[in-house]
């Protein structure tokens, strides 16, 4: 589909249009993300907040790799920037540009799968899986309980595999805009995929940025 001819779809008036109910469509999308994620951060926060479970939601939280969560934490500030770069490129007309900055973007996302691939399989080696590999004797002392981690660790698993999913799905579609902005596909007239996905990708970053506090520096400051 040409930048100039054909982007227009025949029930808008103009592009600007389009582009603005495409934004508008993304924001509707989002928000029902949040609702998943929301339900998950509610959960956590409900058993957090409960005294049987705060102590062993803390030990547990200090087995996780805080030192990958920080890189990735950064890898994907720098993403946000990269995406953010990418979006200003297709407003300038900068193709090359654009195109190695979606690139980058989708590399940076790449990366930080491989750190969290790096992540599970210690957890795994640490018997911090539930059901797979966990040893409830490892966690019977003073107010911690085997029941309670195991819960944490669920949610765990649960809200950083669902974020992966998201993230995957980003990296695909960085890499399918960069193969369009190749062919030139868009314009300064033309580049609502672009603004559009950027939204989805600073989405699931910010997501990232609450998953951090919430699991793995809640472990930082309990002392066994």
């Amino acid at each position: 589909m040409s930048a100039n001819t054909g982007a227009l779809w025949e029930h808008y008036e103009n592009l600007e249009q389009q582009h603005e109910a495409n934004v508008l469509g993304m924001w509707v999308f989002l928000a029902t993300e949040l609702l998943i994620f929301g339900a998950l951060f509610t959960g956590y926060a409900a058993y957090r907040a409960q005294g049987d479970y705060s102590a062993s939601f803390e030990h547990a939280s200090s087995k996780l790799n805080l030192g990958i969560g920080a890189v990735n934490t950064v890898v994907l500030l720098t993403s946000s920037l990269t995406m953010a770069l990418a979006v200003r490129a297709a407003r300038l007309g900068r193709r090359r540009a654009l195109v190695v900055l979606l690139l980058l973007t989708a590399l940076f996302g790449t990366v930080f799968m491989g750190f969290k691939a790096v992540e599970y399989y210690e957890d795994y080696e640490k018997k911090l899986v539930p059901g797979l590999a966990f040893d409830p004797e490892e966690w019977r002392h003073g107010p911690v309980k085997p029941g309670p981690v195991q819960l944490f660790l669920m949610f765990y698993y649960v809200m950083t595999g669902l974020h992966a999913v998201h993230l995957t799905l980003g990296i695909a579609i960085m890499l399918t805009l960069a193969v369009m902005a190749g062919r030139g596909s868009f314009s300064p007239r033309w580049y609502a995929p672009v603004d559009i996905w950027g939204l989805y990708w600073h989405f699931v970053d910010v997501v990232w940025i609450f998953l951090l506090p919430l699991l793995y520096l809640i472990g930082t400051h309990g002392k066994f």
